[in-house]
C-alpha cells in the first residue's frame, strides 16, 4: 500500500469511516495473522489474537503517529497483546498446578449440585438479558455464532458481509457483552 493512500485511509478511519477500517483490516490482516501464527504455532489462537489486535488498534487509532509505518505500529500492538495473553496464560497454569488431581474424585463428585445448577442458570439468564440489550446487529451475530454454532463463512454468507466486518462485529459484540457482565458482577 502506498504511503499517501495509507495516510488517507488512516485519516478516514480516525473519522470513524467503516469502509476505511475494512480496507486497513483487509490490507494488513495477512501480515498480522502470519506474525501471530509464527509466534503461537496455533492458527485459532493467532486468528483470535489478530482480531483483538485490530480492535485494539482501531480503538487507539487517534494515538497513531503517522511518522512511523502503520504496519510497524500494528505489529507492535500484536506483539504486546500476545505477550500479555501469554503472561495471563502462565498465571492460570500456575493456579492450575496448585489444584489436586481430579482423577482421585468419583464421577458423582464432579456432578453439579442443585445449587450449582441454579447459579449457572442464573448466569445464563443474566447473559441472555444482556445479549437482548445489545443492538440488533450484535445480537444477531452472537446468536449465529454461539447459539446456532455457524462458522464465520456461514455468517458472512447469511449476512452478506465481508470476513473482516463479521470478525470485527463479533469481537465488538463480545467486548460489549463482557463489559456489561463485569458491571453487574461488581
Amino acid at each position: 500500500m502506498e504511503s499517501t493512500e495509507e495516510v488517507e485511509l488512516i485519516k478516514r478511519a480516525k473519522a470513524d469511516d467503516q469502509t476505511a477500517f475494512n480496507i486497513l483490516f483487509n490490507s494488513y490482516w495477512e501480515a498480522v495473522y502470519s506474525f501471530l501464527n509464527d509466534r503461537t504455532l496455533n492458527s485459532n489462537l493467532a486468528e483470535e489474537l489478530a482480531i483483538e489486535t485490530f480492535s485494539k488498534a482501531f480503538d487507539k487509532l487517534s494515538q497513531f503517529d503517522q511518522k512511523q509505518p502503520f504496519i510497524a505500529w500494528i505489529l507492535t500492538i500484536a506483539k504486546n497483546h500476545h505477550i500479555d495473553r501469554f503472561r495471563k496464560t502462565q498465571k492460570k497454569q500456575e493456579t492450575h498446578t496448585k489444584i489436586d488431581d481430579l482423577s482421585s474424585y468419583e464421577p458423582s463428585d464432579l456432578e453439579p449440585s442443585p445449587e450449582d445448577l441454579m447459579i449457572s442458570n442464573q448466569d445464563l439468564d443474566l447473559i441472555l438479558t444482556h445479549v437482548k440489550s445489545l443492538k440488533t446487529e450484535y445480537r444477531t451475530i452472537l446468536k449465529m455464532r454461539y447459539f446456532e454454532d455457524l462458522s464465520y463463512k456461514e455468517i458472512e454468507t447469511q449476512l452478506g458481509e465481508s470476513a473482516s466486518t463479521v470478525r470485527v462485529k463479533l469481537f465488538r459484540a463480545k467486548k460489549m457483552l463482557a463489559t456489561l457482565l463485569n458491571y453487574d458482577v461488581k
